[in-house]
């Protein structure tokens, strides 16, 4: 089979490409793997990757006087970058922190609650005319969008920032859990 590619090196170009784009889109999804703390997951996709980026690598080396494979090489790392991003955005994978204010006091921490949502909400002010709402929401990153879209609905005017959370305890189950069928019902109550 090398000697095919021996005879017609220009063929390595699309395997390096997609070769590359394979093994970088792993090492960028394992990074954020591990950033959420996810250390067997990470190590399997490291496994693969190496494996992948020897293959791709070995080519190159070895044909270093065939400029376009080297391109190849470089032009599937960019792409390879994209799609491990993408790729890692679509699994969502981990929690973040909603820090919301909001300057319609005792109204949107209510509602946000009414959906399932876990809510710990502070009263405050702006000075002595201005009173407001601070909410703490940890959700899983999937649902977020919804969150803020609800969030925009209920109060135009409130403010947030969303951060990542590398981990959570979710402590008791004091309040009802928000489920992906819309279920909001509160769980029997343990005695």
């Amino acid at each position: 089979m090398m000697e095919f590619f021996v005879q017609y090196p220009y063929l390595l170009v699309p395997l390096i490409f997609f070769a590359r784009v394979a093994d970088v889109s792993l090492a960028t999804f394992r990074t954020i793997v591990i950033f959420r703390g996810r250390k067997l997951l990470a190590s399997v996709i490291g496994f693969i990757e190496i494996i992948i980026w020897l293959v791709a690598a070995s080519q190159v080396l070895t044909n270093l006087d065939q400029w376009y494979l080297a391109l190849a090489y470089a032009s599937g790392f960019a792409v390879g970058n994209y799609v491990g991003i993408s790729i890692e955005s679509r699994f969502a994978i981990g929690n973040e922190l909603i820090r919301c204010i909001s300057f319609n006091r005792d109204m949107l921490a209510g509602e946000l609650r009414k959906e399932g949502f876990k809510v710990v909400s502070f009263d405050g002010d702006m000075g002595e005319t201005h009173p407001v709402e601070l909410l703490l929401i940890i959700e899983k990153r999937r649902n977020v969008p919804s969150l803020v879209r609800l969030i925009r609905t209920l109060d135009e005017t409130a403010v947030y920032s969303v951060s990542d959370v590398k981990s959570v305890y979710e402590g008791p189950e004091l309040l009802h859990r928000r489920s992906f069928s819309g279920n909001t019902s509160m769980p029997a109550r343990k005695h």
